[in-house]
């Protein structure tokens, strides 16, 4: 199912996700002019623990969720709080995989997940990629390896239980332990991989300028499934230094804008756009960690990654996994639009044309 990703709206208790429903979610099946949408919910912390615990507070979503024709079969854990500070930046990665609290409240959101999917249903959960590259031990290590085993462990014992399995996504980002495809593919095939795969977000691929095609036959040959993709676009500029100012205007504090270097002796990062300036050659063709909105025009000096999002769609093997359109920075572009409601519609339309290219529907 294609659904988008409700991380871009800011509430954090059961109240305000059912305002975003009515408000946002709802609006946006309106002017796409279906029945039924897909949305991939974000649910904070202390809303996951408390759905997980009462019932009634659980039929109350679902009861939302089915008054406004949406559907849920995905789940984005990967932020566990306050995604929406005026600063996020290196927090997002908090708790790590080596805390358990990040055992806690993954199976938590996977509790709620099984209770909104339909009997027999199957659904996903994104989550980080074990944390920030640093610090890290040997001990982190294996600690990070038994906690996603205890997790897979209970996955399979809620399926037996529900009769509904949810599949844990570990997604691969510029900076992190498993910053690239590769680095997940070489951590993964470790775990129970039933119930753990990977999570392919097309702009984090962008970012390490990873042939996507290839990439996807990579993925098939190893075993690991792609439980779940993002569909996204990163930030593309030919020749960053001609850009300065363009690129600078997407230099904003609340989130961190990891930026790759393509250059002749292979690629340079830099963890954050305001330091790429100087840190980085800017002789090569940069892609930075920013979200933009995956409809965008993809012609002009600072433009999208939107061929990475269409040759990833293209490559895959049916059935499809689960899509979500991730476009969590709209309040943060230099020009916010003025309707969120309507720049959701069009990157939905604009995915689903490009799933239809390839016969999918």
């Amino acid at each position: 199912m294609l659904s988008y990703c409700t991380n871009v709206h800011p509430a954090e208790n059961l109240d305000g996700v059912c305002a975003q429903l009515a408000g946002h979610a709802a609006s946006v099946r309106e002017r796409l002019g279906i029945d039924t949408l897909g949305v991939g919910l974000w649910l904070a912390a202390d809303l996951a623990e408390r759905l997980a615990a009462d019932a009634e507070a659980l039929r109350r979503l679902k009861s939302e969720l089915d008054r406004h024709g949406l559907v849920t079969v995905t789940l984005n854990a990967f932020p566990y709080r306050g995604f929406h500070d005026p600063v996020v930046k290196h927090r997002v990665y908090e708790p790590r995989w080596t805390s358990p609290q990040r055992v806690h409240y993954t199976l938590r959101c996977a509790e709620v997940l099984a209770g909104l999917l339909p009997e027999g249903g199957r659904g996903s959960i994104s989550t980080l990629p074990l944390g920030w590259r640093a610090p890290w031990s040997v001990r982190d290590e294996s600690t990070a390896r038994r906690h996603l085993d205890r997790v897979a462990a209970e996955l399979r014992l809620l399926e037996q239980r529900t009769g509904r399995k949810v599949r844990l996504a570990v997604e691969p980002e510029p900076g992190c332990l498993l910053d690239t495809v590769a680095d997940a593919l070489s951590w993964l095939p470790g775990c129970d991989t039933d119930y753990i795969g990977l999570c392919l977000d097309t702009c984090h691929l962008a970012v390490s300028f990873a042939d996507p095609a290839a990439t996807v036959r990579t993925i098939a040959a190893s075993g690991v499934d792609i439980v779940k993709v993002q569909a996204s676009a990163a930030l593309h500029a030919d020749d960053p230094g001609a850009v300065r100012d363009e690129l600078a205007r997407y230099a904003e504090p609340r989130y961190l804008h990891q930026v790759r270097e393509h250059c002749s002796d292979g690629i340079r990062s830099c963890d954050d756009l305001p330091r790429a300036f100087d840190e980085l050659p800017g002789v090569g063709p940069w892609r930075v960690h920013f979200h933009v909105p995956v409809h965008w025009a993809t012609e002009g000096p600072v433009r999208p990654t939107t061929g990475v999002l269409r040759e990833t769609l293209a490559a895959l093997a049916d059935p499809l996994p689960d899509i979500e359109v991730e476009t969590y920075t709209w309040t943060v572009l230099p020009e916010p639009p003025e309707s969120l409601a309507d720049g959701i519609a069009a990157e939905l339309s604009f995915t689903q044309r490009l799933l239809d290219e390839r016969g999918t529907r």
